[in-house]
């Protein structure tokens, strides 16, 4: 067949040894088809003198005077990899140039497969690695979805390039689509491996691996390549070490003499990237508000995540990904640093939440505040005074700016800042109701409109977990703030909705200890409003307590608490089950 090939494209080549225009088309068909085959020829059996072709010359110039001829940079980018595949060993010409200038994506489709040849036949050098890495980061970066196919074909190249073994098969197959996740574990798995030898060295005695020049873009493509297989993997549960190693290349970029460091700020921000790819988290900010498994090791104390603190701070803003990804990773081992960081921690959340910072990064400090709310929560038992009064005075109003940036401008419902937002809001009030909890928190909540907010979601909402948190942050402001005008605002129509969505909620939160001591000042405030409901809504509210109650039941660690507030939840349901009586009974009286 290779001869058969070579013997159709010398047919295209006129005189003066061109191709001829009317059959460059079947030409470049033939360069395709013959770099194809030759790959899978070498791969079965490597020539001792490279002479498959059956040619006077060797293989190696024999394509080699293919690619002077004038072709296009894309055939001559295909015979460049070819020609380097049949390299003999004792020459010292060998082609140190490739162009994926204007190349089409069937062409790099092709390089894609064809690469992992130059690997299993070590017939790779440097400059082969670097184009493997062009080669993929230009297939996964396109912007339209790339097939299974070609990322299958991305991650065989990045397994083998970190020495992953497989059988031939697995290499000369077409379509390796059905491999896809083998192909991905085994290069999740290797690749950690080769991280920590790189970077990690013996993690034990503080030292440090040594990376290739080329290392820190390929992290960027293993992850390019992960984050586009992510449905094919499993998450690896190494996260700590993994972290370690980030920890490491942020000590040497600190200590680093160069300035800027770079290539270590680039394998540090692939690299963090990479920890968060290897625990599947994912990086849509769609996604933010899910809870996501991080697994840590319990070993490790607060002050060990110091460093990320440090270098969130460190990083230059404008580095969005690396600042939402750092903000990302904090949200997920739930903001363990030590309290010496806090003022730190704080004033870098305040930065990323103002009304200028774009959506994403608002939200994810958002995020990052949820996760930290019991701090908040805790500030009367903070001993330094000054940042007791920068969390009350600056982060309170940089929690709105985080949801509202425009405040009086109305959005469209696409818009990533509209009015309400499902996830984003839940997040919110669930913040507002844990600062609730504290009455140092009240004023700031009015003074810096969060009351506000909170009354015009009340007109929006109708859903049980947000209305659940709003009963929450408004029935727990202290009675003397009651009489304050936008309070006086909400109808006692819109209270008792607000009551009734509470409660078909209630019984799902029941193991949030938090949640649980709200009951009782829910119950008081449903009281206040029982006087407005209907036949309909007094069935729906007798069925949401007898849940609560059932749920109740199951609080076997709060057998005393538990039990008064069940009693409190079985006073108010046999209230309105009185009242449905009465109800049902005087329709029954006044007859047709």
């Amino acid at each position: 067949m290779l001869h058969q090939l070579y013997d159709i494209y010398t047919s295209c080549v006129g005189f003066h040894g061109r191709i001829m225009p009317s059959l460059e088309e079947k030409a470049s068909a033939c360069i395709m088809a013959m770099s194809h085959v030759y790959c899978g020829r070498v791969f079965q059996a490597y020539p001792t003198r490279g002479e498959f072709l059956g040619c006077s010359k060797r293989d190696y110039d024999m394509f080699l005077q293919m690619i002077v001829r004038d072709i296009n940079e894309a055939d001559r980018t295909v015979l460049t990899t070819t020609t380097n595949i049949c390299f003999p060993q004792d020459d010292d010409r060998r082609i140190l140039w490739f162009s994926l200038y204007d190349c089409p994506d069937s062409v790099a489709e092709w390089l894609s497969h064809s690469l992992p040849y130059h690997f299993v036949t070590g017939r790779a050098n440097e400059q082969v690695e670097n184009f493997a890495i062009e080669v993929i980061s230009k297939l996964l970066s396109s912007t339209s979805s790339p097939s299974n196919q070609i990322i299958a074909n991305c991650t065989l190249l990045a397994c083998v390039m970190v020495g992953v073994q497989f059988e031939k098969k697995d290499i000369v197959r077409i379509d390796k689509s059905s491999a896809l996740p083998r192909f991905a574990n085994a290069l999740l798995k290797q690749f950690q491996t080769t991280l920590w030898a790189w970077y990690g060295g013996d993690l034990s005695n503080d030292n440090t691996g040594v990376a290739p020049s080329w290392a820190w873009n390929f992290i960027k493509v293993i992850c390019l390549v992960l984050e586009s297989a992510k449905h094919y993997y499993h998450p690896l549960f190494s996260t700590t070490r993994n972290l370690d190693v980030c920890r490491k290349i942020y000590s040497r970029v600190r200590s680093s003499e160069q300035n800027p460091p770079w290539e270590l700020l680039g394998a540090l921000r692939n690299a963090v990237r990479f920890t968060l790819a290897a625990a599947k988290v994912s990086r849509d900010p769609a996604h933010l508000w899910n809870g996501q498994p991080f697994w840590t090791d319990d070993s490790y104390l607060p002050e060990d995540f110091d460093w990320l603190v440090d270098y969130l701070e460190y990083i230059d803003s404008d580095d969005q990904e690396a600042v939402f990804d750092i903000l990302l990773l904090l949200v997920v081992i739930k903001v363990r640093c030590s309290p010496a960081k806090w003022h730190q921690f704080f004033k870098s959340l305040i930065t990323y939440m103002s009304s200028h910072i774009p959506v994403h990064l608002r939200h994810a400090a958002l995020r990052l505040a949820h996760s930290a709310r019991e701090e908040m929560v805790s500030i009367d038992v903070i001993d330094n005074v000054e940042l007791r009064d920068m969390i009350l005075t600056e982060f309170s109003p940089a929690i709105l700016t985080a949801v509202c940036p425009q405040s009086g401008v109305t959005l469209s419902d696409d818009d990533p800042d509209r009015f309400f937002r499902h996830d984003r809001d839940l997040g919110y009030l669930e913040l507002l109701f844990a600062l609730a909890r504290n009455s140092n928190w009240h004023p700031h909540l009015f003074q810096d409109h969060h009351i506000d907010r909170c009354i015009s979601i009340v007109a929006k909402c109708h859903f049980g977990e947000h209305a659940f948190y709003l009963a929450g942050i408004l029935l727990r402001i202290a009675p003397e703030q009651l009489s304050v005008t936008s309070l006086n605002s909400i109808t006692g129509q819109q209270w008792w909705d607000l009551m009734k969505n509470a409660w078909l909620h209630a019984s799902y939160i029941i193991d949030d200890i938090h949640c649980f001591k709200f009951l009782p000042v829910l119950v008081e405030g449903t009281k206040r409003y029982m006087h407005i409901p209907l036949e309909l809504d007094l069935k729906f509210f007798i069925e949401d307590a007898d849940r609560v109650l059932i749920a109740l039941e199951g609080q076997d660690s709060q057998q005393g608490e538990g039990g008064g507030v069940a009693v409190a939840v079985k006073e108010l349901r046999t209230v309105a089950s009185d009242m449905l009586e009465k109800l049902v009974s005087s329709k029954g009286v006044a007859g047709p």
